[in-house]
């Protein structure tokens, strides 16, 4: 017989921690929660131009999208949970306030599609991340591209 109980609770926590790193890491610059919610050889899928392995890249990824876009939100549409997999798939929001991609501020408005899948491990810790973002809307939006 299966435990929900267990199950539920374990798929909470996943969801819970998926959450936490978008809404606080992303979101609000706390870096603190990457210790607390990746383990230290997370893979990054993602990230180019290979993947990236560790917790001190998501770092610094975040440092820049911070410096960037400042007042960026994720906007959670859904999370869903299955077994060691959370997915979400958001909105991402914000104001061009500082340098990206050696663009100068343009103080454009942008939001963009996003989904993003995290495998956890049995101590509810990120292992792997694979993302899917709408890069051309987002660089359209800020007149990077035409």
């Amino acid at each position: 017989m299966i435990e929900t109980t267990n199950i539920t609770t374990t798929t909470e926590r996943n969801i819970n921690t998926m959450r936490r790193i978008y809404q606080e890491a992303f979101d609000q610059g706390r870096l603190e929660v990457l210790d607390e919610a990746f383990a230290p050889e997370v893979i990054n899928h993602t990230a180019p131009p290979a993947h990236q392995i560790g917790i001190d890249p998501i770092r610094g990824l975040i440092t820049m999208l911070r410096s960037a876009f400042p007042d960026a939100r994720t906007e959670i549409e859904d999370l869903v949970a299955a077994d060691d997999v959370v997915v979400m798939r958001n909105w991402y929001a914000g104001t061009h306030l500082g340098p990206f991609m050696g663009h100068e501020p343009s103080g454009r408005e942008f939001r963009f599609r996003q989904i993003h899948w995290m495998r956890f491990d049995a101590e509810g810790k990120v292992v792997e991340h694979w993302g899917v973002r709408d890069d051309i809307a987002h660089l359209q939006q800020l007149g990077i591209i035409g």
